[in-house]
């Protein structure tokens, strides 16, 4: 009996030891926290292009700007590839591809502009399982903007 409970005493006290350690070695959260700005933004601007938690990317909203203007372009579908590229650049500071895109959001301020958006956005991803997504009408956007895109990207595991 004394040999049951002895033995019993030693198994806790090394499951004790394991189960503190493990809880001391994990990473904080803070840790794996990484702000990404892209060079040439709005400094002033109070918010991050996105922050990679984890394995998890989190895409601010982004409109397709021209860089020289700070409006967009004439052509929908030059607004559209001045977006998708952001988008793209973005996720590359995050060692990403839009392949890892899990969910985009995209506020429109004209939803006929749906048709001529989804042939440029598909040209974007190198396989066709592409993220869930929403097309919303909005309003008006920031800066004259037709589009505005959010997303959520998953680091794929090596």
């Amino acid at each position: 009996m004394n040999r049951r409970i002895g033995f019993l005493v030693v198994v806790l006290a090394v499951a004790g030891v394991f189960t503190v350690r493990g809880a001391l070695s994990q990473p904080s959260p803070q840790a794996t926290r990484k702000v990404i700005k892209l060079a040439g933004g709005p400094v002033e601007a109070p918010f991050s292009d996105a922050i990679l938690a984890g394995n998890t990317l989190y895409l601010a909203g982004r409109i397709g700007l021209d860089p020289k203007t700070g409006k967009p372009p004439e052509k929908i579908e030059d607004e559209i590839k001045l977006l998708l590229d952001g988008e793209k650049d973005v996720l590359a500071q995050a060692g990403m591809t839009m392949d890892e895109l899990v969910y985009v959001q995209i506020a429109c301020t004209d939803l006929s502009l749906f048709e001529k958006f989804n042939p440029i956005y598909k040209g974007y991803f190198t396989t066709k399982d592409y993220p869930a997504r929403e097309f919303i009408g909005a309003g008006s956007l920031l800066r004259g903007g037709h589009f505005e895109l959010q997303a959520i990207a998953v680091k794929r595991g090596n």
